[in-house]
C-alpha cells in the first residue's frame, strides 16, 4: 500500500530552518501532485505548498510564500519541504499528502493519501 513518512520536525527559534522529508512507498513521487498541509489543535488543517507532477509547478500559501519551498528527490522517492525564516505561527504538526487529482491544491478532502505528521515548534 501507499506509505508516506515524515521527518525533520523539531523545535527551533523563530528565524531559523528547517527542511522536512516525506519518505513515499508504494508509489513513485514523481507520479503524483503532493502537498503539505499543517495543523495545530483547535483549527483546521491548512494548505502549505503544493507540486505537481509532470510540469513541477508550484503553488505556496501567501503565509509562507517567499519563506518555504517544496521540492522532490525522485531517486529517493521523497518530497521536501525547505523552511526558512521561520516564525512562531508556524507552529503546528506538518503531514505530507498525495493526490492523482488535478488542480484543487488547497482542498485536503482531494487528497487520498497522507502521512501521520512530523511536529514543528518555533519559539519567539
Amino acid at each position: 500500500g501507499q506509505v508516506l513518512v515524515e521527518s525533520g520536525g523539531g523545535s527551533v527559534q523563530a528565524g531559523g530552518t528547517l527542511r522536512l522529508s516525506c519518505a513515499v512507498s508504494g508509489f513513485n513521487v514523481s507520479s503524483k501532485h503532493m502537498a503539505w498541509f499543517r495543523q495545530t489543535p483547535g483549527k483546521e488543517r491548512e494548505w502549505v505548498a503544493s507540486l505537481t507532477s509532470g510540469r513541477d509547478l508550484t503553488y505556496y500559501a501567501d503565509s509562507v510564500k517567499g519563506r518555504f519551498t517544496i521540492s522532490r528527490d525522485n531517486a529517493k522517492n521523497t518530497v521536501f519541504l525547505h523552511m526558512n525564516d521561520l516564525k512562531p505561527d508556524d507552529t503546528a504538526i506538518y503531514s505530507c499528502a498525495a493526490t492523482g487529482a488535478w488542480g484543487f491544491w488547497n482542498q485536503a478532502q482531494k487528497y487520498p493519501y497522507w502521512g501521520q505528521g512530523t511536529q514543528v515548534t518555533v519559539s519567539s
